[in-house]
C-alpha cells in the first residue's frame, strides 16, 4: 500500500495518524507520479478529483501507473448536493464531479466509468482502466 500527497503537512498527519504501519508515504504530485507504468492494481483517490489542476492529464497519469484492468475509486465523505448547501454554494453544470461530465471526462483518460453514486453521505466513482 503506498500513500501519496502532494503536502508534506498531509504526510505528517497520516504519520501522526499511523498510516505508515502498514505501507508506505510518498510525496508525490499527480501530474507525475513516481512509479513505473502499470506498477499499480487500484488507485484509492479521497478528495482528489475537485483538486486536480488539469483532470484530463492527471487521471491519464493515473491511467499510466495502473494496470490494464485495474481499478479508480473516487472518493469524498460527503455528497456534491450536501457540500454545496454546508458551503453555502450551488452546484453549477460545470461541475466535474457531475455524472455526464465525469463519465466523458474518465473515458477520455483511459478510463471505463463502471458506478456512480452521489448521495449525502458519500460521493464515489469507480472505474476500470482500459486495456
Amino acid at each position: 500500500v503506498l500513500g501519496m500527497d502532494l503536502t508534506p503537512a498531509m504526510l505528517q498527519a497520516a504519520r501522526r495518524a499511523g498510516r505508515d504501519r502498514d505501507g508506505r508515504l510518498l510525496l508525490a504530485d499527480v501530474a507525475a507520479l513516481p512509479m513505473r507504468s502499470e506498477s499499480l492494481d487500484a488507485v484509492f483517490a479521497a478528495g482528489l478529483i475537485a483538486h486536480l489542476p488539469r483532470p484530463a492529464e492527471n487521471l491519464r497519469e493515473l491511467a499510466r501507473v495502473v494496470r490494464p484492468g485495474g481499478s479508480l475509486a473516487l472518493f469524498h465523505p460527503i455528497g456534491r448536493s450536501a457540500l454545496a448547501a454546508r458551503q453555502g454554494r450551488q452546484i453549477t453544470p460545470e461541475d466535474l464531479r457531475a455524472e455526464g461530465n465525469l463519465g466523458p471526462l474518465l473515458t477520455g483518460s483511459g478510463w471505463r466509468l463502471t458506478s456512480y453514486v452521489d448521495e449525502d453521505a458519500r460521493f464515489l466513482a469507480l472505474a476500470v482502466r482500459g486495456r
